[in-house]
């Protein structure tokens, strides 16, 4: 009994060891094209200064959905100007082509400075959560991790999102 369970957890941690020495794969999911309105600011809260971006619409499409933000949503901002950091959390719903609503809440960090070298640097990534129906084939979206690289494209923001595997 004893040596089962050593060999059993020697077996986790070996396995364990194995699984984090390869990098996950990723499945592109869509991209968001989302419109905005001027953003405006609640000014300097105990948080930070508070940024409000109101989401206005836009469209979104991949191989398996395709579809329309609905307007309503925001993305809320704290920046910090003296670290270039800015934490944000946009919530918003979307509505595919077929008609189901899906509740998105995507957070990331927009972070600017210099390098070693003094050239400047700019990170922006976010991890979309996805709220789906159970009963819908969009129920997928509900049981995995997804990463994006968000852009901006004349007159939207790009949002390219991918699961992770």
């Amino acid at each position: 009994m004893k040596r089962t369970l050593i060999f059993l957890i020697s077996a986790f941690f070996c396995i364990a060891s194995f699984a984090q020495e390869k990098a996950p794969d990723m499945e592109y999911v869509c991209e968001l094209l989302v419109t905005c309105d001027p953003a405006y600011t609640v000014g300097k809260t105990s948080h930070g200064e508070r940024v409000i971006i109101p989401i206005t619409g836009g469209t979104f499409e991949g191989p398996k959905m395709k579809g329309t933000i609905i307007p309503g949503g925001a993305d809320y901002q704290l920046r910090d100007q003296s670290q270039g950091r800015t934490e944000l959390e946009a919530i918003y719903s979307i509505r595919t082509d077929d008609g189901v609503n899906i509740h998105v809440r995507n957070c990331g960090l927009i972070s600017e400075g210099t390098d070693a070298e003094g050239k400047p640097t700019f990170y922006f990534r976010t991890a979309p959560r996805f709220e789906a129906p159970n009963d819908s084939k969009y129920a997928w979206l509900n049981n995995a991790i997804y990463v994006c690289v968000p852009g901006f494209k004349p007159g939207f923001i790009s949002l390219k999102i991918w699961k992770v595997l």
